[in-house]
């Protein structure tokens, strides 16, 4: 496995995601957060490669919805996504609600 840095700062959050799979769902927990992926736990075990597509509900209720993500580690429940497709306006309230973390203490976001 090559190491490599991830070019975005990842935050602490504990929000509810569902996502799909193909014809099947998963719902789960994110983890962490940052403008180009989450980690989250789910009860639909996901294997690195694979498709899917999330909608988060972040901590302050906006939904982020991403069509398509691809899984890039995964250890039993637990895996990692990055965003392939997102719309533009739901780019800029992820990156707005990223900027909020970066800006002010925890526990004033969630």
């Amino acid at each position: 496995m090559s190491f490599s840095i991830r070019p975005f700062r990842r935050f602490p959050v504990h929000c509810s995601v569902s996502y799909n799979a193909g014809p099947f769902q998963g719902q789960g927990t994110v983890w962490n957060l940052s403008c180009t992926g989450w980690r989250l736990s789910g009860d639909l075990p996901m294997r690195p490669g694979e498709a899917l597509s999330l909608t988060v509900t972040l901590p302050n209720e906006q939904r982020i919805d991403v069509p398509v993500a691809v899984v890039r580690w995964s250890r039993g429940q637990e895996f990692a996504v990055e965003n392939l497709v997102i719309e533009t306006h739901t780019h800029a309230r992820l990156q707005h609600y990223v900027t909020r973390l970066v800006q002010e203490p925890a526990e004033n976001v969630l």
